[in-house]
């Protein structure tokens, strides 16, 4: 794994996410929320929104700990998944959402097991638990909080365990959902200027952070993930006026769109992916015990072609009829409360 983060550095990508995942939710809840007309249908709301959240992301991620679980045991002759008791306790601060705090504890001490990607989810139900009730406690001051939120985190060199707290990428999502209420949202809207190179240069910024970040020195605990943060959300501004104004319609598009469906699953598989490639590899070639250099392309190419299968049956087959469930039983919550 090591080899492969010396050409690829994908971890800024969970900040660009976080943006994404703070608008599109913020967007949706905080309007009906404002409107309610009681403390009940207010509760009820928020009830129905956690229910709808959990069946999106919870029967992915426990089927995927299983599978890591099942792999430590059977699956495991390079050790590459860890031993069956780390992995058991990674599966427990996955299920109980403090995956984030047993990753700061574990960082650079020792092996978390398999599931360490799962630290952003936790953080990200953590977020989804504690955005209604910021929304119906600030009120009116809401604004101002997200923004004290963003600014203290952005002048500050971060710990470790910062790192794992780190919400402003998700704060500027729901500022940018807020904003887009706002007539003047439609007013800043970048048309004839990110079809002529903007939306492409936000992108190559993006793409040029995720390189730099990449990088020995960068990639310390020093670096300013505030950046990183700003990049995100000025890249969901440009997409979220639906418009075309990032990618034109065609192939690439609709590539986009399709790994976009599937980015949950595509982040919840693709470190057992990797591990699956390793353990194959080595049962298709007994001597290669070590991953090294040789091994690099022929491993990535294997777990490339896995993390896209895998990712495309959880999809199809658990995310769409269990967010379907999540959905129909909210229904009934809101119903009963109207």
């Amino acid at each position: 794994m090591s080899h492969f983060y010396s050409y690829f550095c994908g971890g800024v990508g969970v900040d660009l996410f976080f943006a994404i995942s703070g608008f599109v939710i913020a967007r949706d809840l905080i309007p009906r929320l404002r409107e309610s007309q009681s403390g009940k249908v207010a509760r009820a709301i928020t009830l129905a929104f956690w229910v709808r959240r959990a069946w999106r992301l919870w029967p992915s991620a426990w089927l995927w700990l299983g599978v890591i679980l099942l792999a430590s045991i059977w699956f495991n002759s390079t050790e590459a998944f860890g031993s069956f008791q780390t992995n058991l306790e990674a599966t427990f601060a996955g299920v109980l959402q403090i995956a984030n705090l047993r990753f700061a504890d574990s960082f650079m001490r020792y092996f978390y097991g398999a599931s360490f990607p799962y630290w952003s989810l936790s953080l990200e139900e953590q977020f989804y638990f504690l955005l209604p009730l910021v929304v119906l406690i600030a009120r009116r001051y809401l604004v101002w909080v997200l923004l004290a939120l963003v600014l203290l985190q952005f002048f500050q060199q971060r710990s470790l365990i910062m790192l794992m707290f780190r919400t402003d990428a998700i704060a500027l999502g729901v500022l940018l959902a807020l904003w887009s209420a706002h007539p003047s949202y439609q007013a800043f809207k970048p048309t004839r200027l990110a079809r002529n190179g903007l939306g492409m240069l936000a992108l190559f910024s993006m793409l040029l952070c995720i390189a730099a970040l990449g990088s020995e020195w960068l990639s310390t605990i020093h670096f300013n993930y505030g950046i990183i943060a700003v990049v995100s959300a000025a890249l969901v501004w440009v997409a979220s006026y639906d418009a075309d104004l990032l990618f034109p319609n065609g192939l690439f598009k609709n590539l986009m769109i399709w790994l976009g469906t599937r980015s949950y699953a595509i982040y919840l598989v693709h470190i057992p992916a990797f591990f699956f490639a390793r353990e194959l590899y080595h049962r298709l070639a007994p001597a290669s015990l070590g991953p090294d250099e040789n091994m690099f392309w022929p491993l990535l190419i294997m777990a490339g072609a896995l993390i896209l299968l895998l990712s495309d049956l959880n999809y199809r087959f658990v995310e769409i009829p269990l967010r379907a469930r999540g959905v129909t039983l909210a229904n009934k919550i809101l119903k009963k409360a109207s």
